[in-house]
């Protein structure tokens, strides 16, 4: 996907300009700009990323699939590219993260959605893309490193976009939830994308 290439480097420059690793790169530590963090708080930002990216993989391939589709042409079309191709660069990125965490990056999944109509894809679209907002949201506060705070934050926002342009172009509010976005936790969110899985 074009733009994939670099999404690795724009997301270490986020991490970069938070403040980056301590210089002596010890393991199971990074001092950035929020402190040590433990073994175990690096382990539970490990989770939460790849929590991020297995959301980010079934995006990823949602877009994948509705542009070979057919169902889209013209200025939709174009949209439905650059999305995907935002989330290329997001599943990119967050694997990139995990291993510079020093962990396993989350295994991509089959996947399957349900592609009758241009109509209905794209309340889909929209629906996966709030809750893609929500995901990240609902997680903000668990996250104990300040760097990887800073870059999920980078990407809730630009999922927050897509979220609010589908809207639009499904003929919702762009902010459904008013001025105030909700989140969503993980137990909220894994039972609605699991039907997506093929086990």
């Amino acid at each position: 996907m074009g733009g994939g290439v670099g999404a690795a480097s724009a997301f270490g420059l986020v991490l970069a300009a938070c403040g980056g690793d301590d210089e002596d790169g010890a393991a199971g530590t990074t001092t950035g700009g929020g402190g040590a963090t433990t073994a175990e708080e690096q382990s539970r930002d490990i989770e939460i990323v790849n929590y991020a990216l297995t959301l980010e993989y079934l995006e990823a391939a949602f877009y994948a699939k509705v542009i070979d589709s057919g169902l889209f042409k013209g200025s939709q079309l174009n949209l439905i590219k650059i999305i995907g191709d935002h989330e290329a660069q997001h599943v990119e990125a967050l694997a990139g993260t995990v291993q510079k965490l020093g962990g396993t990056p989350a295994k991509k999944p089959k996947t399957k959605f349900p592609l009758k109509n241009a109509a209905s894809v794209l309340a889909l679209a929209a629906t996966v893309e709030n809750l893609g907002a929500a995901a990240y949201l609902g997680q903000a506060s668990r996250i104990m490193d300040k760097e990887i705070l800073a870059a999920a934050i980078s990407i809730h926002s630009v999922e927050a976009r897509h979220a609010s342009a589908l809207n639009v172009l499904t003929g919702k509010s762009p902010t459904p939830d008013g001025a105030f976005a909700k989140p969503a936790s993980m137990d909220e969110v894994l039972p609605q994308v699991q039907p997506f899985i093929v086990s």
